[in-house]
């Protein structure tokens, strides 16, 4: 059976209060028309227990990679965080299908989003370094990030300082997998009276790529 992963970084974890999430729901609800079967699984980021890089788990991972050290000759708080961070990448891995949905905050996406993705990056696990380079190891699995906007970021002047959706993008397509285009509802904080258009225009962009994902069957070997 095939697993989409969705995925919510907002603390308003609540359809009625979250535009982003009322996307995401249309979303959802046409990708299991297509594909009834498939099991969805729902992480909502801000109810988890998301480890962050803080200096227990950089020397983890030093002490590892090039410092000579056995995973039992860490500390027990160092082994501990290492271990709930591969356990998270692992369940991540598990995966199909992955939906994203975040705001545009401050340039940029909520700060547990970066947590999150830090948690993905190992060596040999996600991605692994080549003499071309490093290479995605998460192949044969299709992405989508739907992104929320108070203003006007696909055009300038502030095209150029939209790093939320960049970022993301690019530390997915680093691990590999496959990109579709990104649904996008932008200028609901300075359009308030157009928020009916924005929204109803965004869900009919959601609607469309759920179908476009949901017959590109993928398979993990």
């Amino acid at each position: 059976m095939s697993k989409l992963l969705y995925i919510t970084a907002n603390p308003k974890n609540c359809v009625k209060l979250s535009k982003g999430m009322q996307i995401g729901e249309v979303f959802l609800e046409e990708f299991q028309k297509v594909q009834p079967d498939v099991e969805i699984e729902q992480w909502h980021l801000y109810e988890m227990d998301i480890p962050e890089i803080d200096m227990d788990l950089l020397y983890a991972r030093a002490k590892l990679s090039f410092m000579g050290y056995t995973k039992e000759q860490l500390s027990e708080t160092e082994r501990t965080k290492l271990e709930q961070m591969h356990a998270l990448a692992d369940r991540f891995i598990d995966a199909d299908y992955y939906v994203f949905v975040t705001p545009l905050w401050n340039l940029g996406a909520p700060a547990i989003l970066k947590s999150f993705m830090d948690c993905l990056f190992i060596a040999e696990k996600t991605f692994t370094n080549t003499e071309n380079g490093p290479k995605g190891l998460l192949t044969d699995r299709k992405a989508i990030h739907i992104q929320t906007r108070g203003g006007i970021y696909s055009t300038r002047p502030m095209a150029e300082y939209e790093m939320g959706d960049r970022y993301l993008r690019k530390a997915l397509e680093f691990l590999g997998l496959d990109l579709m285009d990104t649904v996008i509802a932008e200028g609901m904080d300075h359009f308030p009276r157009m928020l009916p258009e924005i929204m109803a225009k965004a869900k009919e962009q959601a609607v469309k790529a759920a179908r476009e994902m949901a017959i590109e069957n993928v398979h993990i070997e």
